[in-house]
This record gives C-alpha cells, structure tokens and sequence, in this order.
C-alpha cells in the first residue's frame, strides 16, 4: 500500500503540466466593438496588425471625441495590459467608455486614444511577456524589434500626446497607487485621482513619483506629454479595481482640464 502511494506521488509530480485555455481576445473586442457601433463618439480602428509565429493579430485601438471645449482638443493615450496577465485595466477600459458614452460631457475638449490590449499575445496565454519574448515595458525607446512596441511607439509620436495614462496590476501593492514624474502632477493629478479611487480600494502609503512611468516618453519629445501610472493591487475583487481605475481615470480629466486653464491664466 505505501509503494502504490510513493508511486502515485511520483506520477502526480512528474505528469506533464497542462497550458490554461486561451483567453479569448475577440470577445473583449466584441464588447467595445459593439459599443463603438452604436456611439457617436466612439470609433474603432483595427488597422495596427502585426504577425508573431505565423499568426496574425491586431492592436485594437479605439478613439473617444469629447464635445469641443473652445480650443485644440488635449489628446491623452489610455494603455492597458502591457503585462498580459494583468486583464484588469481592459475591462476596467470597457467599463470607463460605457460611463463615457452614457455621459459625453465628462469628456469636453478631450480627444482620448484608448488601447486596452498592447499585449495581444500575452493577454490569450495568460503571461506576463508576450508569446515567444520578454516583457514589453522595459522595451520603449531602446530600439526594440517588438512589433507591439515599434506600433506603441509610432502611436505616441504620430498623435504627440498631451498626456499618457498606463493601467496595471501590481502584486507588491496593498493599495491603490499612482505613479507621476514630479511633484506638480503628483499634487495636481494623482493625488486627486487616487483620494477618488479610495471609496473602492485602499490607498497605498507609496503615493507619488517612484521612478520610470511604464511608457515613459523619449527625452526629446515635445510636447512631452504628462505621464501617470495609475496601479492596483493585484488579486483585489474585479469589480472594485473597475470602479477604482474609472473613477481615477474620471478624476484625471477633471483635474487635468483645471490644471491647464489655471496654468493660461498665469
């Protein structure tokens, strides 16, 4: 009776691992594509393909036009799940452009270029890297031959953002947190946006700048675009990290169209 144990013990450790089901992309894109189909502010652009192993995938994009505010519209970039096993900030983007779509005004004087998957290949392997490489986040602006990051890149040089929000997951947090360069925007964006969130999550004591933001622009840029992090703790309810990244995405906008109108005024 032990050896049959001992046996099947061994069996148990050496059996080979089966891979998680793919998550499935298209039923994401579904979503916000059928949201785009029936909004007069919402447009979807799938043009941004790129093959890996053979097969082919696109960058989903999408653009949200807020009413006209009187002057040139601020662009901003949302990104999402540059870390393919951190879905949160995707379906926390569908749940911000559904509250957008039913309430336009939030918006006014905003052009906002959404990008809820730019990392195709690792968000359906459930894996941090993208299939047959490593990270993405490290990669921009090192002359990386990722097609996901030369496409990113060519994104925020083309559109030349006024400003870029990253979303993501973190296992070493305990709280939601935002991440800036400086103390101006920390004071100005992030702190507002995380006091916000804090009806849904826990605030992180670790508040403010904390080195690079995951796409941090080239030195060069100009306009150099404001840039934020905006983070949740990884394994927190799924519901509650939406809300959490909505309400602080909503808290940006607001904040961010005071700050300028303050900074004309000067």
């Amino acid at each position: 009776m032990k050896k049959a144990l001992n046996t099947l013990e061994i069996a148990r450790n050496h059996a080979p691992t089966t891979p998680p089901p793919r998550r499935s992309l298209s039923d994401l894109i579904a979503a916000l594509n059928a949201l785009a189909a029936n909004s007069p502010n919402l447009i979807a652009n799938h043009k941004a393909k790129f093959e890996i192993a053979g097969e082919s995938y696109t960058l989903p994009r999408y653009l949200f036009l807020g009413s006209q505010g009187g002057d040139e519209p601020i662009r901003v970039g949302i990104f999402a799940t540059l870390d393919g096993n951190q879905p949160e900030g995707a379906y926390a983007l569908i749940r911000f452009l559904r509250l957008l779509d039913a309430n336009p005004e939030a918006a006014t004087g905003y052009c906002l270029f959404i990008y809820p998957i730019c990392n195709p290949t690792g968000f359906e392997d459930r894996t941090s890297h993208p299939r047959g490489g490593k990270g993405l986040a490290g990669d921009f602006w090192k002359d990386s031959s990722r097609p996901e990051v030369k496409l990113l890149q060519a994104e925020i040089l083309f559109h030349s953002f006024h400003g870029a929000i990253a979303l993501s997951a973190n296992e070493k947090i305990n709280g939601f947190r935002g991440i800036a360069h400086g103390a101006t925007l920390t004071r100005h964006l992030v702190e507002p946006a995380i006091e916000a969130a804090e009806q849904f999550l826990p605030i992180d004591q670790s508040i403010g700048f904390r080195g690079e933001c995951t796409l941090s622009a080239p030195a060069g840029l100009r306009p150099r675009p404001f840039e934020v992090n905006l983070q949740s703790p990884a394994h927190a309810p799924a519901f509650l990290t939406e809300c959490a990244f909505t309400t602080a995405l909503h808290t940006i906008l607001v904040e961010y169209r005071k700050f300028i109108a303050y900074a004309r005024n000067l």
